[in-house]
């Protein structure tokens, strides 16, 4: 367990001695404030479990304490505060952590010698606005990890619309399996939402789309597609529109983001396939929702499947496998094995050209004369995360596509491993 000292509203060293003489295993952190800055309580340094927080900020402070809590894989913290510092430390705890971080506060009572300075603030945003800035401007100057932003671009996708494939590299995340460009907050994993926020907001200026909206799928593993404009469900894998402004997003880490794109309509959808999804016919659903409401020809939809993973690394039990089988015999190379491979990017190109896209508008790993932007996810530690490779603390990358406006689109888009 870790214990938080809040030394900066309120909370006097004193009112912890009793608590920390009950458990000699804490790992003690000391968040000061200008009262405590220069002299912190001689009775709690003693401890060689014991961490001052002195930072320039709060939310440096606190990044510094999860860093070290991240490190010693401790996810319960008890907090002894004040009312008023509790109240701001919970906007921080939203912003900082997930549900995997387990928040104890216990309050003190309010210390009345405490400075002025911390009794009120200057700003008129409200607390939360405050915080938020505080955090998002703390977070925009940290390095990117692991080199510079990158993404994959398919040269099959017309030069009217933007898009890409994101890898891993020039984002904040630290903790390994997400590192760096993690683009997806779970309640599951470490990686919290500011954090999350931040990488997009990198991924955005680099790819150009910013700021326009982002819309990511809300995974359900099946086969609903979102016609934007329409009420949307609470779930869904795909997501259609023609609207300008907006730009579409399919996760993953395995599972395939798949892009379509409309040239003569200027319709585009995003999908996220993965083996259930595939089965479902997710990909064709898809397809079908840009003909029935926008008037999209099959023939004249461009496809573009992003990193995944590969046949050589994707094993099914034998009889979920087998069920690809009828999909096309090739999708399960080792149909014989107790937990055969399975081909899931093939089973969707399959789909698609049944369903009417030709064979030449799929940009897929069967595409050799152009760089693929279908590589295997877990072959590739370094540029992608995957499920398969890491377990359930995974990363995630996605497939975006917008509708340029007219002034964007000119020059033609650049090869899949150039820069946006």
């Amino acid at each position: 367990m870790a214990l938080l000292v809040d030394l900066r509203l309120g909370c006097s060293p004193e009112h912890t001695g009793s608590f920390l003489l009950k458990d000699t295993e804490l790992q003690v952190f000391l968040l000061c404030g200008d009262r405590f800055r220069d002299t912190p309580d001689t009775f709690l340094t003693s401890s060689r479990q014991t961490h001052v927080l002195d930072c320039r900020s709060t939310t440096e402070s606190l990044y510094q304490l999860k860093q070290t809590v991240d490190r010693l894989d401790l996810s319960v913290i008890r907090v002894l505060t004040s009312p008023q510092g509790r109240a701001e430390l919970s906007h921080y705890q939203r912003l900082l952590f997930t549900d995997v971080y387990k928040f104890d506060y216990a309050v003190t009572p309010l210390d009345t010698t405490m400075c002025p300075s911390g009794t009120g603030s200057a700003h008129k945003d409200t607390p939360g606005q405050r915080i938020e800035a505080e955090v998002s401007a703390f977070l925009q100057q940290l390095p990117g990890l692991h080199g510079d932003v990158r993404v994959l671009k398919s040269t099959l996708i017309p030069g009217c619309f933007g898009h890409g494939f994101s890898t891993r590299t020039g984002g904040v995340s630290y903790i390994p399996t997400l590192s760096s460009m993690n683009l997806f907050c779970s309640s599951r994993r470490r990686d919290p939402v500011a954090v999350v926020t931040e990488n997009r907001r990198r991924l955005a200026v680099h790819a150009g789309f910013h700021p326009l909206p982002l819309r990511m799928v809300k995974v359900n593993h099946a086969s609903d597609v979102w016609v934007m404009g329409k009420a949307e469900p609470e779930s869904y894998d795909a997501l259609v529109t023609d609207q300008r402004g907006v730009v579409l997003a399919a996760p993953g880490a395995d599972c395939m983001p798949i892009l379509f794109s409309d040239p003569v309509k200027k319709v585009i959808g995003a999908a996220h396939a993965g083996w259930k999804g595939t089965l479902m016919g997710v990909a064709m659903a898809t397809v079908n929702a840009m003909v029935m409401e926008f008037g999209s020809r099959a023939s004249d939809i461009r496809v573009a499947v992003g990193p995944s993973v590969g046949v050589c690394c994707f094993t099914l039990d034998r009889e979920q496998a087998l069920e690809f089988r009828q999909i096309h015999t090739d999708c399960v190379p080792d149909p014989k094995s107790a937990k055969p491979h399975v081909d899931i990017r093939l089973a969707n190109r399959v789909l698609l050209q049944k369903g009417g896209v030709l064979p030449e508008q799929i940009h897929d790993n069967l595409v050799m004369e152009q760089p693929s932007v279908t590589p295997c996810t877990s072959c590739h530690p370094e540029d992608f995360f995957s499920h398969v490779r890491d377990g359930l603390n995974f990363g995630t990358q996605v497939g975006f596509l917008w509708i340029k406006e007219a002034e964007e689109q000119t020059g033609t888009p650049e090869g899949p491993h150039g820069s946006m």
